[in-house]
């Protein structure tokens, strides 16, 4: 990947973390810089716990948490992630839409 395209996905990635921390204003702390080892644990904490969703107060939420949580420090993850968040916002755009319609 080329530096102009790494910069565009962690651009792209930012403003998706942003309207997440629009809901969640705690997670915004996490971005510190002070705060990765602390991001890993939590994030890799979640998507463990996420797979153990069937079971009562964990849930299947916790995976794309945990991954947002690890896209923060890991590139790779960032362009991804930043996809499927946007796909989820316009697929819940999609459904508001479509049950205010009715």
């Amino acid at each position: 990947m080329t530096q102009d395209s790494e910069k565009r996905t962690r651009r792209r990635f930012d403003r998706q973390f942003h309207q997440l921390a629009r809901f969640a204003p705690w997670i915004e702390k996490l971005r510190s810089p002070g705060w990765a080892l602390a991001r890993a644990a939590v994030g890799l904490l979640f998507i463990i716990a996420g797979f153990l969703g069937f079971l009562p107060i964990l849930g299947f939420w916790m995976i794309p948490l945990g991954l947002v949580l690890l896209a923060i420090d890991i590139p790779a993850l960032q362009a991804p992630v930043s996809s499927a968040i946007i796909r989820g916002r316009r697929r819940l755009s999609t459904l508001r839409r479509n049950r205010n319609g009715r």
